[in-house]
């Protein structure tokens, strides 16, 4: 990937972008294609999939068999080059030593950031994800609704390519004709989970990831997404026609070198740099936003990775994409005597109400799985069904004794076995020669694993601040964090785990384990999933947001958050496709005011 340094840097762009995922990708690639300059800062190294990734590596091939280490926490393959749970030269601290009280934090360090090893899922959020508060009267309504952003989802739908069906159900929007492309076809696991699902009343339906299951129509596509810029329709024909569809072989978390997953390396970043208006300098540690005698936002202030020394980019505009924390440490650092409680935070909110994906799992050993044949079940590289939220009906009745919603991920399919054995030990203990090898081959690919991803209510216990006394290796001031699950959270867990057991006995199979008999035993702790947001929300009133309904700082008229920071709710759904979609309607809007000259 194209990089720059800094002694390379423009005196002054118009678009300063902290951050190289999908929410500073996205604004990359549309705010270059309308012919503004920017400049994206990366805190990683540059990274390019296409000369990277190993996507024809066999598990043998690596170390342990490719088996998760503390250092490659999901395998030795996968696409994370940097970062990870604990990262020594950046620390960061838990406010309590309980550990149902603590936050694990996820970092990439990378370029592309979290959009390498993403599992592609991208579910549109719903009119009730948009109004929740006005919904059932808990948490808070976002100052926009589904029919602002639904625009820009089919956009970015075509852009990145999301397979998948439209199913009409309660709160899951449907795509427009035309905009989704064809799902694979659901894997025998897949199919008796469906069969036991139409039993316990819960739909299985085909998922939508971001996977090109065929090749992108450059011919149609790049005119419907920038009408009436033929300069831009043809980059963007070009960096299509450059991907081919999957060939259902390869995990998608080690990346793509082919480029039928969506990442911001292979997507956005592209397209991006062959306007000739975007400069990245990578290993760029922000510090903190400059602040002029006007207020507004005069560029960033970063630490060069590879000098150590403290360095300067200039722009008109500033962007924070880090991250949700990330953006939270830099906004809470950036202290003045205009801001001395951090930059845009008046309102007192930055870092407040911080929310995870609500998440808890069950695996089951299905016998109608033994002793299949042979046969290639890899697909697309992740699930191929799952189920969206159906029980609406029963919470408006009062039959539940939690809010909101969770979504089910399937999987069942065939692994390639790596250093870890794919078949539960349980189940083959004491085992040895002749008779390992009959029970190995008789129990691999019979379990089904569902896993259930759920919907937190924001609370003022879980947040982030900066800790007192701890830097990192260069001096900045790190986040130290507070959180705590509700009951909501806990009993939404074990109704999935009831719900779970329910159909792994519809399938005629036995649950793998025991049955937690708590929900704090169940669930994932805060952070586990990566789904990070909050923490600078947005809203209608100032005094009580950080940003307004197009992601723009009250405080600070120049400077916009287009991460997850903004979310004032964290729905069921994944959050990087509405990332991405509100990224392209703030920077429709960066481009708008540009032209008016306000910016």
């Amino acid at each position: 990937m194209p990089t720059i340094s800094i002694d390379q840097a423009k005196a002054e762009y118009d678009v300063i972008i902290v951050g190289s995922g999908a929410g500073g990708g996205q604004m990359a690639y549309t705010l270059t294609l309308a012919g503004i300059k920017c400049c994206m800062l990366e805190a990683g190294r540059s990274y390019d999939p296409v000369t990277e990734t190993p996507m024809f590596n066999r598990p043998d091939q690596a170390p342990l068999g490719g088996a998760s280490t503390p250092d490659k926490d999901m395998g030795f393959w996968d696409s994370t080059v940097d970062g990870g749970w604990e990262m020594p030269d950046e620390p960061y601290t838990q406010a309590s030593t309980d550990k149902d009280e603590q936050f694990t934090w996820w970092r990439a360090r990378m370029m592309g950031g979290r959009t390498n090893h993403w599992g592609r899922i991208s579910l549109r959020n719903g009119p009730y994800d948009f109004k929740p508060y006005s919904y059932d009267g808990l948490g808070f309504d976002w100052p926009i609704s589904y029919e602002d952003v639904a625009p820009y989802y089919d956009k970015v739908e075509m852009l990145i390519g999301v397979h998948g069906t439209n199913e009409g159900m309660e709160n899951t929007p449907d795509s427009p004709p035309g905009v989704l492309q064809p799902p694979p076809k659901a894997r025998i696991g897949d199919l008796v989970a469906q069969k036991a699902g139409k039993k316990v009343g819960v739909p299985v339906v085909s998922i939508h990831r971001a996977v090109l299951t065929k090749r992108l129509d450059a011919d149609t596509i790049p005119a419907k997404l920038h009408p009436g810029n033929k300069w831009a329709q043809d980059i963007v024909a070009k960096s299509m026609r450059a991907r081919a569809a999957c060939f259902w072989a390869t995990p998608c978390g080690r990346g793509c070198s082919i480029k039928a997953t969506y990442q911001s390396t292979t997507v956005h970043l592209p397209p991006a740099l062959d306007t000739g208006n975007l400069d990245i300098i990578p290993n760029a540690h922000v510090r903190e936003v400059m602040v002029g005698a006007d207020g507004k936002a005069t560029g960033v202030l970063f630490i060069d990775k590879t000098t150590g020394r403290e360095e300067r980019v200039k722009g008109k505009a500033v962007v924070l994409a880090a991250s949700s924390g990330e953006t939270v440490r830099i906004l809470l650092n950036s202290k003045s005597n205009r801001f001395p409680d951090g930059i845009a935070n008046s309102s007192g909110k930055v870092g407040k109400y911080i929310m995870d994906t609500v998440a808890m799992s069950l695996r089951g050993q299905i016998p109608a799985l033994e002793n299949l044949p042979p046969h290639n079940e890899d697909g697309t590289g992740g699930s191929h069904v799952y189920s969206p939220w159906w029980a609406y009906g029963d919470q408006r009745q009062g039959k539940l004794n939690f809010a909101r919603g969770y979504h089910i991920e399937i999987g069942s399919t065939r692994r390639m076995p790596g250093g870890n054995s794919p078949v539960s030990m349980s189940y083959l203990r004491g085992l040895y020669g002749t008779k390992l090898k009959e029970e190995a081959r008789r129990y691999y690919g019979s379990f089904i694993s569902l896993a259930s991803r759920g919907e937190m209510i924001p609370n003022e216990h879980c947040y982030a601040e900066i800790d007192p006394v701890v830097k990192d290796k260069w001096g900045v001031p790190v986040v130290r964090w507070h959180w705590k699950w509700t009951e909501n959270e806990i009993n939404m867990v074990m109704h999935g785990q009831e719900t779970f057991a329910e159909m792994i006995d519809q399938m005629g199979g036995t649950v793998v384990g025991k049955l937690a008999k708590s929900g704090y035993d169940l669930i994932r702790p805060g952070g586990n999933v990566k789904h990070e947001v909050g923490g600078a929300r947005m809203g209608d009133d100032p005094t009580d947001s950080v940003c307004n309904k197009w992601s723009q700082t009250w405080d600070v008229q120049n400077l916009y958050l287009c991460d997850a920071s903004s979310f004032t709710s964290n729905p069921d759904k994944n959050p990087t496709l509405t990332i991405m979609a509100m990224a392209w309607r703030c920077a429709d809007r960066i481009i708008a005011e540009s032209a008016k000259g306000n910016v």
